[in-house]
């Protein structure tokens, strides 16, 4: 959706709200099984002596898989924004602002961004996870599993003296 920033442009501390649901469907990521609701989002954004600032949250509801133990669990996900909007003359050397298309801003393009930034590179079930054991595949979470551990290579020469 473009949000028409005409009647804040020239006007310092003028101020333009928006409200949006997302689509899910640029939102895709690998541990992501399913969005238990729309991805919401609301805000502002704010001329502040002639520069604008998108101000405002992301919240959604996901069901995930653990990227170490492969189980399922619930993410719920807050994401602040404050991003810079600037003109199209003045965007190309700012690389952390975002660029108006005329007096415009495509608003969805802006907080889908802002969430897939935020994003983290790997959905843990728990800070803490142990993964999997390597040989069995059980869960250590659950605690640990039979397997022996795996002696270093290089004492191999001295267990062999441990085995007569």
């Amino acid at each position: 959706m473009k949000l028409d920033l005409r009647e804040i442009l020239d006007a310092p501390g003028a101020r333009l709200g928006f409200e949006r649901e997302l689509g899910t469907d640029r939102l895709d990521f690998g541990s992501v099984e399913e969005y238990r609701g729309p991805v919401k989002a609301r805000g502002e954004v704010i001329n502040t002596a002639g520069v604008l600032t998108a101000r405002g949250v992301i919240d959604a509801d996901m069901l995930c898989v653990c990227d170490r133990c492969g189980a399922g669990f619930e993410l719920k996900k807050h994401v602040d924004l404050s991003v810079p909007v600037v003109p199209e003359t003045e965007g190309s050397d700012e690389s952390e602002a975002f660029v108006m298309e005329g007096d415009a801003l495509d608003i969805d393009d802006l907080l889908e961004t802002a969430f897939i930034l935020a994003m983290d590179t790997k959905l843990l079930c728990k800070p803490d996870c142990k993964g999997l054991c390597p040989k069995c595949g059980k869960n250590l979470n659950d605690g640990p599993c039979a397997c022996k551990p795996e002696p270093d290579p290089r004492f191999a020469v001295l267990e062999q003296l441990l085995d007569k």
